[in-house]
């Protein structure tokens, strides 16, 4: 079995670039001149300039990121809040017919996002929330919502039951229980779920291209600004890419250890 190690971290090493290889493309690009990002082939040699990134911030990114950071930050926190009482209640302490339950939050997913567009849009013209950001909170949190309750359940199973006991026996109530026993001891799963909500709210942009116009438009929605069909744009659209990925890859490296705890916390008994 020993020498099977040496070709199962080769296979990971390979799969891990492939993965790794488009981004890297996309930082080396958005490095070039517009003309030498539009070769065919690519040249992979042509000298580096920050032409790219210089018309990003002509282009006063500042709004949408700040948008798409408050859409995104709120809307988790929103889910943190819901998603681990409604899984505590389905998986330390649960419900009758809990597994029914499980499958209606796991049915809210079933319709594609575009089915609910027209009503969405007309619900937001009727009720002037059309270009607010505080509709994108609403719809964010709703859409990672199942997905939070069904992460947070798995985790929260792990918690051993002898300390909630032993909390009950001292008098805990259910709030104080779930933010001084229950939380920290799940911390590595709630990092994972925030992240996971964090990155679905602030990478989406069917929604916010439809419902945003100047006031609320996010930073995927300011992406699509640099797709035009008059020049040359790739490197300037890929230091854009560049630029806005950053605080997604900022959180993922901060939250490392625990986002890897916490994905692999429950899968194995």
């Amino acid at each position: 079995m020993q020498p099977a190690k040496p070709l199962w971290s080769f296979l990971a090493w390979v799969v891990g670039l492939l993965f790794v290889a488009p981004v890297l493309w996309m930082v080396l690009t958005s490095l070039h001149s517009e003309t030498d990002a539009a070769t065919n082939p690519p040249s992979i040699a042509a000298g580096l300039t920050l032409d790219g990134y210089r018309s990003f911030l002509a282009a006063d990114p500042v709004a949408p990121l700040l948008n798409s950071a408050m859409a995104s930050i709120i809307s988790t926190l929103i889910v943190l809040c819901l998603a681990i009482p409604a899984a505590y209640a389905l998986s330390i302490r649960p419900v009758e017919k809990w597994t029914d339950v499980m499958f209606f939050f796991l049915s809210t997913k079933f319709l594609p996002i575009v089915a609910g567009l027209l009503p969405l849009y007309l619900f937001a013209q009727n009720t002037g929330l059309l270009d607010n950001i505080w509709l994108l909170v609403l719809l964010y949190t709703a859409m990672n919502l199942p997905i939070a309750v069904w992460m947070m359940r798995s985790f929260l199973a792990e918690v051993p039951v002898d300390i909630l006991e032993a909390a009950s026996i001292d008098g805990a109530g259910l709030l104080r229980t779930l933010a001084t026993v229950v939380a920290p001891v799940a911390m590595p799963g709630i990092a994972a779920t925030a992240l996971i909500c964090f990155i679905f709210s602030w990478n989406e942009l069917l929604l916010a291209r439809t419902l945003t116009a100047t006031v609320a438009g996010t930073s995927p929605v300011f992406l699509t600004s640099f797709v035009t069909s008059q020049g040359l744009f790739l490197a300037q659209l890929c230091a854009a890419a560049t630029a806005v990925s950053l605080p997604v890859l900022v959180a993922g490296f901060a939250a490392q250890d625990k986002l890897v705890q916490g994905l692999s916390l429950g899968a194995v008994k």
